[in-house]
């Protein structure tokens, strides 16, 4: 299965007049989402699913994409580690997931897959992170295929 971790891209600042939910993306958050669009279109495969946020600034970024998504709650503003890996069905899914969510889950989701431990660890707005679950020598693995930063597109 493949797990692809896509954090939304740079959305204007909230306040008591703009709901969290209701923030859109700055220009520089469209020209990111859309760099890191044209990249994940050359390498998607073609069997995925795309769960997205009900958040404006999450909706935004997967329309850049161009490509059918599904808005899922459970991949919204506060969801727990362990509601991305339920909604994502990892590591069983056969085919692979996008996620257009949050921090700080999305970072949280990173640090256990790789180091067997929730921590605060940092994403960039807008970046990608791929992760694959494998078995080598009858034991499972899970690889980083790709980090992409919208900045090095």
């Amino acid at each position: 299965m493949d797990l692809i971790l896509w954090r939304h891209a740079e959305a204007e600042e909230g306040g008591e007049a703009l709901p969290d939910h209701k923030r859109r993306l700055t220009s520089r958050g469209e020209k990111q989402a859309k760099k890191v669009a044209h990249w994940l279109h050359q390498n998607l495969p073609r069997k995925r699913r795309i769960l997205v946020s009900p958040a404006e600034r999450t909706q935004q970024t997967a329309n850049a994409l161009e490509l059918p998504y599904k808005v899922e709650k459970k991949v919204g503003v506060g969801a727990t580690v362990a509601d991305i890996l339920a909604a994502s069905n990892w590591p069983e899914d056969p085919g692979a997931v996008v996620i257009v969510g949050h921090q700080p889950t999305l970072g949280r989701v990173a640090a256990l897959l790789l180091s067997g431990e929730e921590n605060d660890w940092p994403m960039k707005k807008g970046a990608v992170w791929w992760f694959s679950s494998r078995m080598r020598e009858s034991e499972p693995q899970i690889v980083l295929r790709a980090a992409i930063n919208p900045d090095f597109l």
